[in-house]
């Protein structure tokens, strides 16, 4: 995964509660076994018509926010079943952030574990950026090593991230790239604890 330390970019609003794995990536759409190409499908069911022409009236579809790639969500998003598809299909779409009230806790940690921002602001703060979000353009910039989100208008807002997801979203590293970086000290213990057969 590539780092993100400073992402500036422009942000969309869906202001909608409440939205579901199920609604981010419909179950239909999981059976690729790759991380890539879920980002045609994300939103689907709201995104296009039953004859599988774009919606018009989709929040994504208007011209005016395409190329988005910060998305402003309301309470409870991604809520439902635990898929780590979702994420992987927000990405591949073009989002690198995530910002709502509250996120479901599985969806939560999946968007870190994939290099994803997701970002958790009072609900006030977070209307605001709705309602910016609905004006376009409009960019914020997410400082990750500060964990700040700000505007060109005045907005600055610190949200909750650990240094160790800090380091993890810097350094663009997952799991098992942190359990590489121990492989001496693994091999060593391995080898002063063999094996008894």
């Amino acid at each position: 995964m590539s780092g993100i330390k400073i992402h500036t970019g422009k942000a969309v609003a869906l202001d909608r509660v409440n939205v579901d794995t199920d609604q981010i990536i419909p179950k239909n759409f999981l059976k690729r076994i790759e991380k890539t190409g879920f980002g045609r499908f994300l939103f689907n069911d709201w995104r296009y018509l039953e004859d599988g022409t774009p919606n018009p009236e989709f929040e994504l579809n208007r011209p005016e926010n395409q190329g988005a790639s910060i998305l402003v969500a309301n309470d409870n998003f991604g809520c439902g079943s635990s898929r780590e598809h979702a994420p992987w299909a927000l990405q591949d779409y073009g989002f690198n952030v995530v910002i709502a009230p509250s996120f479901a806790d599985i969806f939560y940690q999946n968007c870190l574990k994939n290099g994803m921002v997701p970002i958790k602001l009072e609900q006030e703060k977070v209307n605001y950026l709705l309602n910016q979000a609905k004006n376009q353009p409009y960019e914020l910039t997410v400082n990750v090593e500060e964990a700040t989100v700000s505007d060109d208008k005045g907005f600055k807002e610190i949200f909750p991230l650990s240094d160790y997801w800090k380091k993890m979203l810097v350094n663009g590293w997952d799991e098992i790239e942190i359990t590489l970086q121990l492989d001496e000290q693994i091999s060593k213990y391995e080898e002063e604890h063999p094996v008894l057969k």
